[in-house]
């Protein structure tokens, strides 16, 4: 792929699609023509001096070069087969490919090589897995990974009818009224915390975020038989995610080491000096594209295990930033479908 290519970025109207195209601005993403798509009703509208297209049966998708999808599982499944037929290389946000097995899931700073082997789509992880992997990966490759108990507190801004949600009940509560029913979450998320994210399926105790993490993990870091674990909370945040990891080590690595190992990491920024008040917070890391790690210490009640605090923008490099890396490595490194 040569540089002035041209990208469709699907589902341009929604928090990640239009976080997209920031970052295409931003990184001076070399691209002779970027088209954003969205719904009909959004059709007409312009975003950063764009006109939206409407994403239709009769839209022209002929030309492009690169694909970025963030429209969710219907959309891609129905639309990215059809963009790579048009001769696009499709970069999805959704879950609907990452477990398929002949379509690579890539972190950028994980696994870059497994874009060569695709088929015309590239999934873009889970957001939630995808911090905690940026931090992992040096360790595995350092001393190897035994087991991972992961639990996450994950804000809001997936969707913006859950930031409008929250906002809207927490200014009724700081108001004293009654807050408005909960319409995108199970309970009232202003003033609480719902250890629940996403769904429960066919009778199984883990909700689809879970088994996401869980599988996506194994899959990215080419581990099938890591022993890891999950629990995800939703807590009342608008941006960022936050991560405790429970990580146990094949060798031995102490606190320090791991200090030392990640403040190397690509994409990784260690704040640990927790008797100073410094470690990882939300509302520092919106609008940063790295993730920041903190909170590193031994396990007391098992060997060779450590405990670290993760938190990242989920937005930027839990979505967008990622998918835009990822066109940065194939227009860097020409590879075609096959």
């Amino acid at each position: 792929m040569t540089s002035g290519a041209r990208v469709a970025v699907v589902g341009a109207t929604g928090a990640v699609g239009r976080t997209m195209l920031e970052l295409l601005r931003e990184r001076a993403f070399p691209a002779a023509e970027i088209v954003p798509f969205a719904s009909e009703r959004s059709g007409g509208h312009e975003i950063d001096g764009l006109t939206v297209r409407t994403l239709t049966p009769d839209a022209d998708i002929s030309g492009f070069d690169l694909a970025l999808f963030s429209a969710g599982s219907g959309p891609s499944r129905e639309w990215a087969p059809r963009f790579v037929e048009a001769g696009a290389v499709v970069i999805d946000n959704s879950s609907c490919w990452r477990m398929e097995a002949d379509v690579p899931l890539v972190v950028a700073e994980v696994n870059p090589e497994a874009i060569a082997d695709h088929h015309g789509i590239i999934a873009n992880p889970n957001c939630s897995a995808m911090q905690m992997l940026v931090v992992l990966k040096p360790i595995e490759d350092e001393v190897g990974l035994e087991r991972i108990v992961f639990s996450s507190y994950q804000s809001t801004s997936g969707g913006a009818k859950a930031v409008t949600e929250l906002l809207d009940q927490a200014h009724a509560i700081l108001h004293e009224m009654e807050p408005p029913a909960p319409r995108v979450y199970p309970h009232q998320i202003a003033f609480n915390v719902l250890p629940q994210v996403e769904t429960f399926k066919d009778g199984d105790d883990y909700t689809t975020e879970e088994r996401k993490v869980i599988a996506e993990s194994r899959k990215i870091l080419g581990l099938p038989e890591l022993r890891i674990t999950a629990t995800c909370v939703r807590v009342p945040v608008v941006t960022c995610h936050s991560e405790s990891l429970n990580v146990e080590t094949r060798d031995e690595l102490s606190p320090e080491d791991c200090r030392e190992l990640l403040s190397r990491a690509p994409g990784v920024i260690v704040v640990d000096d927790p008797a100073a008040g410094r470690y990882p917070l939300a509302i520092h890391a919106v609008g940063n594209d790295e993730v920041f790690v903190g909170r590193i210490r031994r396990d007391d009640s098992n060997p060779r295990t450590l405990n670290m605090w993760v938190v990242g923008d989920n937005l930027r490099k839990g979505a967008a930033t990622n998918a835009v890396q990822i066109a940065e490595l194939l227009v860097r490194t020409p590879v075609s479908a096959r």
